[in-house]
């Protein structure tokens, strides 16, 4: 007798929906996805407390910026965007590489014309995903606008260059 085929992709578990607006209920778990990249790369500075992540998570959650990413076992990625300013996009360590960041990149381009966001200088594995996502750099500061005060590069997508 012959197994069955397994089904290729991942395990349903790890199987990712459709993104979606995130409630205030969410900022725990959207927080946790955050602190996931922050609190695990030794080149960043920790310049907010855990309390003000929350209470500010929490701002642009009830304001409308964050669509969030589930899979079974909960939040795994999140993009906050106010207009065409990105402000935040993240993906959990255990949900890395299965495309959900340019999921969230995909939606936020069919309701934009236009997408603008800051990534660390440091940041080269942010800087290669936003290049083959289609943005490229449109200058670079000293760390003003940021609250690590590092250096970053601004980064634009445009309709008009993908067509």
């Amino acid at each position: 007798m012959t197994r069955p085929a397994r089904p290729k992709g991942p395990p349903e578990a790890l199987r990712a929906g459709a993104p979606r607006r995130a409630r205030v209920w969410h900022t725990p778990a959207l927080t946790r996805v955050l602190w996931s990249f922050t609190r695990a790369t030794p080149w960043l500075p920790q310049v907010r407390s855990r309390r003000t992540d929350l209470r500010v998570m929490h701002r642009i959650v009830r304001d409308g910026w964050v669509r969030h990413i589930r899979d079974r076992r909960g939040v795994v990625a999140f993009i906050a965007r106010q207009g065409e300013v990105i402000h935040a996009l993240y993906v959990h360590p255990r949900a890395r590489r299965r495309g959900l960041g340019g999921r969230l990149l995909e939606e936020a381009k069919r309701e934009s014309d236009r997408l603008i966001l800051w990534t660390l200088e440091a940041n080269a594995a942010a800087r290669a995903f936003y290049t083959a996502q289609g943005f490229t750099e449109a200058g670079r500061g000293m760390g003003e606008g940021n609250d690590e005060a590092l250096p970053d590069i601004k980064m634009v997508w445009t309709r008009e260059a993908q067509e």
